[in-house]
């Protein structure tokens, strides 16, 4: 097979895949524990938690722990539940009186 045809080919196998492929979104929560580590888990599927050292291996562990829970539910024939919460997240100043406690 030429160059040319063998590139064709991959570009209609990868658009044939794509086709039958469906995205999931969730939102992760990363938050500090009392193991000087990090608990990541995702609030719209029960009992989808991990953790690691470092933010950055909590995160890559929950994305593989939710690829997981998500294939299995798939495999399993149940329903994949989707992501409606929502988050908000804000910084409050107050301002108090220093002396109120002195």
């Amino acid at each position: 097979m030429a160059g040319d045809e063998m590139l064709k080919w991959t570009k209609q196998i990868i658009f044939a895949t794509l086709q039958y492929m469906k995205t999931y979104t969730y939102r992760i929560i990363i938050e500090p524990d009392e193991n000087a580590t990090f608990h990541a888990y995702v609030p719209a599927l029960r009992g989808c938690h991990t953790w690691g050292s470092s933010i950055d291996e909590a995160r890559t562990n929950v994305k593989d722990a939710l690829d997981v829970y998500v294939r299995s539910l798939i495999a399993d024939g149940e329903d994949v539940p989707q992501d409606l919460g929502i988050e908000a997240f804000e910084s409050i100043s107050l301002p108090i009186p220093v002396r109120a406690y002195a």
